[in-house]
């Protein structure tokens, strides 16, 4: 066959078709073109920003930490030395105890050797009292676990169950920081006493 007989369409290229090339070129140039250096700038200082936020954060959380730990050193800094200190509070005490109130009237040498040690013993309560130090004498009130070491459950006291009927001894506490608990004797509950706090029904309806 002659190339006279060839279809020039087949060497023709269409409208469409340019079109499409043409797309495909700007398509192409686009994604090959640098991003606009202002857009880049600001998210870089965008992160520069986040990262100095967070960094002033992490600081601020540090000296938070550093400031509580040193207000707890001073807080508690005394806390040693008073649970050294509380076994002489506790024998001062035992010692005004051990005599008999017959005793101390009938010798002046001995009420007046008693009155100092007790003078001593409420000089070192206000030294601890100063300090923070606070004592836990809890005759009477409700036993609370976070504060008291129950020794023993006394039945028969008329009292209701859980309440604190004799002391052992005095617990102390420095702030909120407990140094020793209380040893007590607790009211044991009667099975046949009625409820401390009974609910009250209304039956009228």
């Amino acid at each position: 066959m002659s190339d006279e007989n060839k279809n020039p369409a087949n060497e023709t290229e269409t409208p469409e078709a340019g079109a499409e090339t043409e797309g495909a070129d700007t398509q192409r140039a686009e994604a090959e073109a640098p991003a606009d250096p202002i857009e880049a700038l600001k998210a870089e200082l965008a992160a520069m920003k986040d990262k100095a936020l967070r960094a002033v954060a992490e600081a601020e959380n540090v000296r938070r930490r550093a400031d509580k730990e040193r207000a707890d050193t001073l807080k508690y800094a005394s806390a040693g030395l008073a649970k050294e200190l509380l076994p002489v509070v506790d024998n001062l005490r035992r010692a005004v105890d051990s005599v008999p109130e017959a005793d101390r009237e009938a010798n002046d040498v001995l009420k007046n050797l008693l009155v100092g040690v007790e003078m001593t013993e409420k000089m070192l309560l206000d030294a601890f009292g100063k300090s923070g130090i606070l004592k836990i004498d809890p005759l009477d009130e409700k036993f609370n676990y976070a504060e008291h070491q129950a020794i023993q459950e006394v039945p028969g006291t008329g009292k209701p169950g859980g309440t604190v009927v004799q002391v052992l001894q005095s617990g102390y506490k420095l702030h909120d920081r407990l140094l020793r608990p209380a040893m007590v004797l607790v009211a044991k509950a009667d099975p046949a006493a009625p409820p401390e706090d009974p609910e009250k029904v209304d039956t009228s309806a």
